[in-house]
């Protein structure tokens, strides 16, 4: 990457939600910096700061914060033996962090056709992708009910718990058009099953929490998470119909994996 490709910001703020391993940071915003909901960045940091200050080393992050925001936020999980997520991890407030000046990805609600129900099926950190879609109006005036799905190992990794349910508050026109399913597949939370994702789908069990069908005829879903979860709930769901859109047609599934 050249120069004229990102721009330097500075970390603002920090949130360490699971000590050494889930963590956001906030930094701060090239105003010629612009995205829609559901897209994501591209990070940048030198393998040997040192040595090169240049970054050398990108990974994508989608943004938490809405587009509106002057700063923005990015949500991670520490990968030990990784590259770039311990030092994005062991950055301080006051650090560099560089950002692409473009956003990048497809998984926004402009993929579907107005109403019908949202999925929004997510693991781990892969939750960040739906947040700023949660806080755009527009999303809500889109779909007659959302169902926001977050698979985790552990209780403790339920982050963002009152962010979502702020958002609910604000934007929904009734009780009725929001679900939100907590889920652990290592520990069991009242009332969930303690079970995968994918699990759930296939046994049927997802749609009966939700309360709704998972039917392409009127339901939309969108995958973000690890690429097991998303290979095989897309396999699962391509058997029962759902497809991407295709130009000019629009589609019942859009995905995003950053791997």
């Amino acid at each position: 990457m050249t120069q004229e490709k990102y721009t330097s910001q500075i970390v603002t703020a920090r949130t360490e939600w699971i000590p050494g391993k889930l963590f956001s940071i906030v930094t701060t915003r090239d105003p010629a910096f612009e995205f829609i909901p559901g897209q994501f960045a591209r990070l940048g940091l030198p393998t040997d700061p040192q040595a090169d200050p240049a970054p050398d080393i990108w990974r994508a992050y989608s943004m938490v914060t809405p587009p509106q925001a002057n700063e923005l936020a990015f949500y991670s999980i520490v990968v030990p033996d990784g590259l770039f997520s311990p030092r994005l991890h062991d950055l301080k407030v006051g650090d560099t962090i560089y950002i692409d000046k473009t956003a990048f990805g497809f998984m926004t609600i402009e993929r579907f056709p107005q109403g019908g129900q949202l999925w929004m099926l997510a693991t781990g950190t892969g939750l960040s992708a739906y947040l700023p879609m949660l806080n755009d109006p527009q999303t809500w005036r889109q779909f007659e009910r959302i169902i926001l799905v977050h698979g985790v190992r552990q209780a403790n990794e339920l982050t963002y718990q009152d962010d979502i349910a702020r958002f609910a508050q604000v934007h929904a026109a009734n009780a009725q058009q929001f679900v939100y399913l907590p889920l652990a597949s290592r520990e069991t939370l009242p009332g969930k099953p303690q079970a995968r994702i994918t699990t759930l789908i296939e046994s049927g069990e997802l749609e009966q929490l939700a309360g709704a069908s998972l039917d392409p005829a009127h339901a939309r879903v969108m995958l973000c998470g690890n690429p097991a979860m998303v290979t095989d709930a897309r396999k699962i769901l391509a058997d029962r119909g759902f497809a991407p859109g295709r130009r000019g047609v629009a589609g019942s599934l859009a995905v995003e994996n950053y791997w």
